[in-house]
């Protein structure tokens, strides 16, 4: 029996990304009836592998993958309608229905329109900014406009096609204005916008609730849920790595805006963890191997993005910033995974505690400028040899490996539940 279901659990990633929480959500969403994806866009990829098959979503909640679960799409999300349809229709050709009755869209919910994406690309291109390695798919436009406010579009826009035809015409005419100053981009024509926009508007409208209102009913009626983080704690735009970050509340403290719900609502903060560190794009990366050790991990993790194919830096386990996300979010449950990815290494280092000008620094400091200069104190354990993706039990572990999950529990305070040991479904042990 798996214990995180008795009340609702929010899943994070506690590192910059990538830690495979579609896996753990699909895992623990066989004993849930709502799964919620509160934060981030179509920048984010969630994979899952069934039976063989792969499966990966960049907007759906990865609960669509199981029969008979309500997902919803939170006010959190900045929604990318093109994307979202492509993946409905993806799925529908590999026989996984997406319908209004197992997806329900925040009216709240934000729209990734063209200029978001125009303008994320120019300014990534400009030889005046500094380039932070995002996407290019408008996410962090999006959230911009919709602080700005006057210039954002939400989902309800979407269903009311007067408003929507006056709004497109006024913001894309003043966009264009914007970009062609700013980057020299032709005009877009806000017609052809429209009737795009239109015809999403007509599809998605049977998608679209009060999703707020249907959490808490779900609440009452004793439904479990499940709430899926996208991105990861690091890349929290408040208390992660700024400015090498995502733009939104993805650590535990976004849940509750992101998806409208009171902090009552969430019991359980299970943080997911890889077995060593990885980082996509720009920004310091204390414990990075970029070097043999970090082309060896690459190789056998399959490092590279599930959004854009960029391959993925990667280093040792870093526990002092892990650790930072833990009491950040008030963890209270772990999920390591890619155990199965160290093995054949003679030994492997965790960090224990950064040198920072001279002194030791025990501490995470979400700081660009200390970051980049720390030195990562490492400990150093024996490493194991052999195959372990088909161990379901802690005892079947070689003890190397037994040692190594104790290590890192111990050095983040929270005890490791789940130990995934490969890709598939079912390569999950419990403790």
């Amino acid at each position: 029996m798996i214990p995180l279901q008795e009340e609702n659990t929010c899943v994070i990633g506690l590192q910059w990304g990538d830690e495979g929480k579609g896996k753990i959500v699909d895992f623990i969403a066989e004993r849930a009836d709502v799964v919620v994806r509160y934060c981030g866009g179509a920048n984010a990829g969630h994979t899952v592998r069934i039976g063989g098959e792969k499966y990966s979503t960049h907007l759906l909640p990865v609960g669509v993958l199981r029969p008979g679960k309500m997902n919803i799409i939170g006010n959190g999300v900045v929604l990318d309608p093109a994307v979202l349809f492509r993946e409905i229709d993806a799925l529908a050709a590999r026989g996984v229905a997406v319908t209004p009755a197992n997806l329900r869209i925040s009216y709240k919910t934000h729209l990734v329109m063209p200029h978001h994406m125009q303008e994320d690309a120019s300014r990534e291109q400009s030889s005046e900014g500094a380039a932070i390695g995002t996407t290019r798919r408008g996410i962090g436009p999006s959230y911009a406009d919709k602080m700005h406010r006057a210039t954002a579009f939400r989902v309800a826009d979407l269903v009311d096609e007067t408003k929507l035809k006056h709004r497109i015409g006024q913001v894309v005419g003043e966009k264009n204005k914007v970009l062609r100053a700013l980057y020299d981009l032709p005009p877009m024509d806000w017609k052809q916008v429209f009737e795009l926009y239109r015809d999403f508007g007509r599809r998605i409208a049977p998608f679209v609730d009060d999703t707020t209102f249907l959490l808490l009913q779900y609440a009452g009626e004793g439904k479990r849920m499940v709430f899926e983080g996208a991105h990861a704690v690091l890349l929290d735009v408040d208390h992660g790595t700024y400015p090498y970050v995502t733009s939104s509340n993805c650590s535990g403290l976004g849940v509750y805006t992101g998806a409208g719900v009171p902090p009552q609502m969430v019991q359980n903060f299970l943080g997911v963890i890889k077995a060593y560190n990885t980082r996509v794009g720009g920004g310091p990366f204390p414990t990075e191997q970029d070097n043999d050790i970090g082309n060896y991990i690459r190789e056998r993790g399959h490092e590279y993005g599930t959004t854009t194919g960029r391959p993925r830096r990667c280093g040792w386990f870093d526990a002092v910033a892990a650790r930072y996300s833990v009491d950040l979010c008030g963890v209270n449950s772990l999920a390591i995974t890619l155990l199965d990815v160290l093995s054949g290494l003679d030994h492997l280092n965790i960090c224990t505690a950064y040198k920072y000008r001279g002194s030791r620094l025990p501490y995470f400091r979400a700081d660009m400028d200390v970051l980049a200069e720390v030195e990562p104190i490492f400990e150093t354990l024996p490493g194991w040899r052999g195959n372990i993706s088909g161990c379901r039990n802690f005892a079947e572990l070689p003890p190397e490996a037994q040692q190594y999950v104790k290590r890192i529990e111990q050095l983040l305070g929270a005890p490791i539940n789940m130990i995934s040991v490969g890709p598939e479904r079912a390569a999950i042990l419990m403790r």
